[in-house]
């Protein structure tokens, strides 16, 4: 639609002429438009709502009045307020008198029938304390991070069935220490499948850590007495005639800063003759 002109006459010509009034067109300025906050797809439905944390009290009572809501749109803070009789919980909407309604959470749930979607849209959009106190409970999202975590565990075992006895002592190693030594492969392997179920994220990037192995092969050349850790823990040594290997930088673990020594060319030449008498 076009927009609507006003127009002024003006004076045209020199001293002397006839008066000629010529109309200039000027624009109105079109009023803004009152930005109303976004509420995409909203569904119709019954929602419940819980309090975080473990606690689940008799009752417990969040604020229905004196909250605000920033409303990005419009630029500035709007005040909410939850009144039975009113379509809106934006006080600037309000119309007539405003019947204050209270918010209570009994055994630490909240059923708010699909009706009541004032309520709804206040505790799902707007209300401050939302995922602080109090969160919306969605099946959807529920299944799916249950389907994830199944899904990460299942990998976390399927490789803990097909690692070797050697990578499985690697990475129950981290876990038990030196118990591990003296473990039968079944105990070692029962442990294993244990311990991927309990932690399969942290299994699985033991698995994948290239120095959990040479870290176990360090232990275990250390506890059969081919390498000697200094008391300070800031030297190995060849056990056999105390001389020096390496010295660990101060800010790093004796085993892991081995790991990274086995890497270098000195020590990849250590790590065959250590090898050799492993055998």
């Amino acid at each position: 639609m076009a927009k609507k002109t006003k127009t002024k006459a003006s004076y045209q010509g020199d001293p002397g002429d006839e008066h000629v009034e010529k109309a200039v067109p000027v624009m109105e300025t079109p009023k803004p438009k009152k930005v109303e906050p976004v509420e995409t797809k909203w569904k119709i439905k019954d929602r419940i709502y819980r309090l975080t944390g473990s606690k689940k009290p008799l009752s417990r009572m969040i604020r229905s009045a004196n909250i605000y809501w920033f409303d990005e749109e419009a630029g500035y803070e709007r005040e909410l307020k939850y009144c039975q009789n009113q379509k809106t919980v934006f006080v600037d909407k309000m119309k007539g008198d405003q019947r204050l309604e209270h918010i209570i959470f009994r055994n630490g749930m909240l059923i708010v029938e699909k009706e009541k979607t004032v309520l709804q849209k206040l505790l799902s959009l707007y209300h401050p304390e939302k995922d602080v106190t109090f969160y919306e409970e969605k099946p959807a999202v529920k299944a799916a991070n249950q389907v994830e975590v199944i899904e990460l565990e299942i990998e976390a075992l399927n490789a803990a069935r097909n690692l070797d006895v050697d990578m499985a002592e690697a990475v129950m190693r981290v876990e038990l220490g030196s118990k591990v030594s003296k473990m039968s492969s079944k105990e070692l392997k029962r442990d294993t499948l244990l311990y991927a179920k309990k932690n399969p994220a942290l299994f699985l990037e033991l698995v994948n850590d290239d120095n959990v192995v040479l870290r176990n092969f360090g232990i275990r050349a250390t506890e059969m007495g081919i390498l000697k850790l200094s008391p300070d823990q800031r030297t190995f040594k060849w056990g056999s005639n105390d001389r020096k290997l390496m010295n660990v930088p101060f800010d790093e673990h004796p085993y892991s800063a081995l790991a990274s020594w086995f890497k270098t060319d000195e020590g990849m030449e250590i790590y065959s003759n250590i090898e050799k008498q492993l055998k």
